[in-house]
């Protein structure tokens, strides 16, 4: 009988999940290369990842401030002042053949809007998360990138961080025995500007912060939640959130009975955090979604474990924007399709009727 070593199954583990989440081996190709849609923080930081990814490239810019925003992106990654477009010329990227995709960084509210013209424009599309305002605005960017022979992938980054990697197949691998339930949230990330305004977030903090937890909740569990209960609420004399909620608590059950409770809030001071509970052990990963740092710890069949990621922002971003450029190169669908963002608006929706809170 040999004895087992936790140390030695963590290292197997991570090495594993970390090759699988590698772009494919190929020869060397030309990188994809981006139009960033929105020069916000957003954009800066997956700019940032392509300036560390030999598959990617950021080629052009589209902004509604190219002579505020745009040189400092011009002098970073070598953009042509020719290549800088404004949101009313933005169709005319169809005739640049040195644009292959954009990476639309915009409000909520403009993100089914970009994408159609995108898809129009021949262009494929990485688009920020939540995917839209609604499922029908989903379904339409579907739609215009299957008529037009786009790719088209949301921006879930934490399904291409190989510590969430690992933890997935872990727990899917019945490293805890039968999945029971899940608490998480995503808590106190303070915000301004037109997060604060429902014509262009689209809600509150569930679609900002929210949807971190219920995506990944989600992606674990590998089904759909079937029946939802919320409440939404904000602070009465706070005027910040006139149109949005500024926290949210919801919960929700699976087909195979898998409970689920979270939350989301840009008031109250409670942390990034997943707990994922199973009939033979537990997992809890805090911080669990923020851009580096991440950690986790607890105990399953095989013992205690706890791992910390060393890697530092944009890591996740590199994955991602890699994986989408293997995808284009390959012709292959993204993990992360626009069926995925689909999902997640179906169950926000849900979620929001549960609460009685307004829907986009």
């Amino acid at each position: 009988m040999t004895t087992f070593d936790r140390r030695s199954f963590i290292k197997a583990s991570m090495l594993a999940v970390a090759a699988s989440s590698l772009p494919l081996r190929a020869e060397p190709q030309q990188p994809v290369r981006f139009a960033a849609v929105g020069l916000g923080s957003i954009s800066d930081i997956f700019m940032q990842a392509c300036a560390q990814s030999s598959k990617c490239k950021v080629n052009a810019l589209v902004t509604g401030h190219a002579a505020e925003k745009a040189p400092k992106y011009e002098t970073l990654y070598g953009v042509s002042p020719k290549a800088v477009y404004d949101y009313q010329n933005y169709d005319e990227i169809a005739h640049n053949p040195d644009i292959d995709a954009v990476y639309i960084g915009l409000p909520n509210s403009m993100h089914a809007e970009y994408t159609i013209r995108a898809a129009r424009a021949g262009k494929h599309v990485l688009c920020e998360k939540p995917m839209a305002i609604s499922s029908a605005e989903c379904r339409q960017m579907i739609d215009a990138c299957r008529q037009h022979n786009v790719k088209l992938m949301i921006a879930y980054r934490v399904h291409y961080d190989p510590m969430w990697q690992q933890i997935r197949k872990l727990v899917r691998d019945g490293g805890l025995g039968q999945v029971q339930g899940f608490q998480g949230g995503f808590y106190g990330v303070k915000t301004a500007g037109w997060r604060l305004d429902r014509k262009l977030a689209g809600g509150g903090s569930l679609l900002d912060l929210g949807i971190y937890p219920l995506n990944t909740i989600r992606w674990i569990v590998g089904e759909e939640p079937v029946s939802f209960s919320a409440q939404a609420g904000t602070r009465a004399a706070d005027s910040r959130f006139s149109t949005v909620e500024e926290s949210i608590e919801f919960s929700m059950k699976f087909s195979s009975g898998v409970l689920a409770s979270s939350g989301s809030s840009y008031g109250e001071m409670g942390g990034a955090y997943l707990s994922i509970d199973g009939a033979d052990g537990n997992l809890w990963v805090e911080p669990a979604f923020f851009y580096e740092g991440l950690k986790f710890h607890g105990e399953t069949l095989h013992g205690a474990v706890s791992q910390a990621s060393p890697a530092k922002r944009p890591y996740q971003f590199v994955y991602e924007a890699d994986h989408f450029a293997d995808c284009i190169r390959s012709n292959r669908e993204p993990d992360t399709s626009g069926e995925e963002g689909l999902k997640d608006l179906l169950a926000i929706e849900g979620i929001y009727r549960a609460a009685g809170a307004p829907i986009a």
